[in-house]
């Protein structure tokens, strides 16, 4: 399993980004596969992920109507598109991945994903 990250940058409060994952080794139908990201002095947490048989993707509280997970099912590619972005957004960025689907109080728990992609700055600073 491979993951690639890429696509962050320094923005203004308010601005958007587009973060984008490409993957080998891993499937839509089986696996679980998101977004994770870790700010300084902060543990790492879960941003957004689809699981196996989601139709939509789910988010974590702190981004909902702010981010937007997409996927293209014909390619092994995530694309994270974040928007009116905050200070508190500031991290290093991870794709993620873990084989099968778990249930939702769980699946945005870093500990549980087995695969990791090298990860991606986010800076959102005036």
């Amino acid at each position: 399993v491979q993951l690639q990250a890429s696509g962050g940058g320094l923005v203004q409060p308010g601005g958007s980004l587009t973060l984008s994952c490409e993957f080998s080794g891993l499937t839509w139908a089986s696996d679980s596969i998101g977004w994770f990201r870790q700010a300084p002095g902060k543990e790492r947490e879960g941003v957004s992920l689809f699981r196996p048989g989601d139709g939509n993707p789910r988010y974590a509280s702190a981004v909902r109507g702010r981010f937007t997970l997409s996927r293209d099912r014909t390619k092994s590619t995530l694309t994270l598109q974040m928007n009116d972005l905050k200070v508190e957004d500031t991290a290093v960025y991870y794709c993620a991945a873990r084989r099968g689907r778990m249930a939702l109080s769980a699946a945005l728990d870093a500990a549980h994903y087995d695969y990791w992609g090298q990860g991606t700055q986010v800076t959102v600073s005036s």
